[in-house]
């Protein structure tokens, strides 16, 4: 009864950690990992020098530091990093330290994962001119690596640079895809969206991504093996792992696109005169095992285990195919042996049900976390409406009570006494004033006015967004240095910038509770085409701790329910390069 909190526990840790690293750190320190085993393993082996593959690490182990360095000095440490590869490339020849391909001929896991986030922050945070520079040097002092850590020549090196120069190219394009677009966050707010979107994916599916790239590396070494001939398999295990990678947004459509996939690479395989060099265990690549438990994962976690039972028999048949028609590899024969056959079944039935519970207990988790939202919005919006009717029952009505009270009394007197009813209407007057101000602060109160923790600034929208958020930003006391851009037409409908002003403090008073070590926050406000965007940004780190008081859990849904309202958008997370990001874009066109 208690694995499923313990579990749970566990994974917020994990979750957690890597948060704090940082996805990049997490990769790196992985791959790392699996290097100091490999190649500590091959050195006590019977096969050359006992030890000798040791003289490996003082490479990996600088490159692992330039990768480190270049997230604060990207320029710098990629010289740096080309500089270890060209140097390392000079002892391995000279001792004739023997080398191990991972994605790029000759270079270790490691060092091909420290230059793809060395290039990444490169062409992401220098200037193009410099980045375009460091960039050359990097592929070249690789191109030098890859060609001069050869410590034998067989006639195979033309092939094995080929292949290199083509995996190196994608390696190459792929990052300056990603990195490209995120240079100037302001420039092109809806591409800089979309990078946003593939980041959370991605942070949301990194377990099944550290698997796949496990698996990948291993297909890489078996091609370089195989001498290219299972470049076939392994550009269908790459499209898997992606298609894997992306299936939450579409689940069902995923799992058609795998198993099409999967059975390519089973009809194609036959043909590609494999030895044992390239291991497929079961006839399926280990890339496409893991990319189909994952894929099973995720589609019994959407749409439940009634509505995947179809896709998943599908997929289920052609791995049964692909194990009758590869596992014999390299004969031709088919497997026919009854035995065989009923071994194979019953592992792959244990993957299948170990893949539809982990997911089926992932859709139970959902769906309590959805539950528990769901309870906080209703409980936030019946305490909204309760002190709201507190509010009127005791002040409005009050003041409108006595307006009828009075207006009776001067109607019932006025004919007998008109000086009686004279008095009367002053009172009502009165009354009337106060009632007014009494109604002011009611929606004073509605608009956020002095929430608990907010600033001192009360939020009296004006129709002027830009000077009301001017004064926002100077009278508030969140305690860290705001700079802001604001290019804002005179004529924001006044729902909108009352709603705008009241996200902006929102998000500066959580840059106050939460932000910790924030030296400086950012305010962007703009239009852009019929919407208005906002972006408050800022540089701290999560909090170790819990703020005192304890924090609300409320501002968030506030903010999303607010924006809702306007039928708008809102995204809030942490952003790639630290800190945390709230951007909102609201509708100008609409009633008032």
């Amino acid at each position: 009864m208690t694995a499923g909190p313990s579990q749970n526990k566990f994974y917020a840790r994990v979750s957690s950690l890597v948060r704090r690293l940082g996805m990049p750190t997490v990769v790196l320190l992985a791959a790392l990992a699996f290097d100091l085993f490999f190649i500590t393993d091959a050195a006590f082996d019977q096969a050359g020098p006992r030890g000798i593959d040791l003289l490996l690490f003082p490479g990996i182990f600088g490159m692992v530091f330039c990768a480190l360095w270049a997230q604060n000095r990207a320029a710098v440490a990629a010289v740096a990093a080309s500089v270890v590869l060209v140097a390392y490339t000079l002892v391995v020849r000279y001792f004739t330290i023997p080398t191990y391909s991972s994605v790029l001929a000759h270079l270790s896991i490691t060092e091909v994962v420290a230059g793809v986030e060395i290039l990444f922050y490169a062409a992401r945070r220098t200037r193009p001119g410099v980045a375009a520079a460091v960039i050359a040097g990097l592929v070249m002092a690789t191109l030098t690596a890859v060609s001069g850590r050869y410590t034998n020549f067989d006639g195979t090196s033309n092939g094995t640079m080929a292949q290199a120069m083509l995996f190196g190219g994608v390696l190459l394009g792929g990052t300056l895809v990603f990195a490209i677009p995120g240079r100037d966050r302001t420039a092109n707010p809806k591409r800089y969206e979309k990078l946003q979107k593939i980041n959370k994916l991605v942070l949301g599916q990194w377990p099944l991504i550290g698997m796949l790239a496990l698996a990948l590396i291993l297909e890489f070494s078996f091609t370089y093996a195989s001498r290219a001939h299972g470049l076939p398999v392994l550009a269908c295990s790459i499209v898997a792992a992606f298609i894997a990678i992306a299936a939450p947004r579409r689940p069902a459509d995923a799992m058609v696109g795998l198993t099409a996939v999967m059975l390519l690479s089973a009809l194609v395989m036959p043909f590609l005169r494999l030895d044992y060099d390239y291991p497929t265990p079961g006839g399926v690549p280990g890339t496409q095992i893991v990319a189909g438990m994952g894929l099973v994962v995720t589609l019994v976690r959407a749409v439940g285990l009634s509505k995947a039972v179809t896709r998943i028999a599908g997929l289920s048949a052609v791995v049964a195919g692909a194990c009758v028609l590869n596992t014999n590899r390299p004969t031709p024969r088919l497997m026919t042996d009854p035995d065989d056959i009923a071994g194979f079944a019953v592992a792959g039935l244990l993957l299948l049900g170990i893949s539809v519970a982990v997911g089926l207990a992932l859709r139970s988790r959902d769906s309590e976390r959805t539950q528990v939202i769901q309870s906080a919005i209703s409980d936030a919006q019946t305490s909204e409406r309760m002190a709201l009717a507190r509010e009127l029952h005791d002040v409005v009505a009050h003041h409108v009570t006595g307006i009828v009270v009075q207006a009776q009394a001067a109607k019932l007197m006025g004919e007998r006494n008109p000086q009686i009813a004279v008095e009367a209407m002053g009172r009502i007057e009165d009354a009337g004033v106060e009632a007014l101000a009494a109604m002011r602060r009611l929606v004073r109160s509605m608009r956020g006015d002095a929430p608990a923790g907010s600033s001192e600034f009360s939020e009296q929208a004006t129709t002027d967004l830009a000077a009301d958020l001017r004064t926002l930003i100077e009278r508030s006391n969140h305690g860290v240095k705001t700079a802001m851009k604001l290019e804002l037409p005179p004529n924001v409908p006044h729902e909108v910038g009352r709603s705008a002003l009241r996200l902006v403090q929102e998000s500066l008073t959580n840059v106050g509770k939460h932000a910790s070590g924030a030296t400086e926050a950012l305010v962007i406000a703009e239009v852009s085409g019929t919407e208005l965007h906002l972006q408050v940004t800022d540089d701290g780190r999560e909090q170790e701790h819990r703020p005192a008081g304890g924090s609300g859990g409320y501002g968030l849904i506030g903010m999303r329910e607010r924006v809702a309202l306007l039928s708008g958008r809102l995204s809030a997370g942490r952003a790639p390069g630290g800190g945390w990001r709230v951007e909102a874009w609201l509708p100008l066109e609409g009633e008032e």
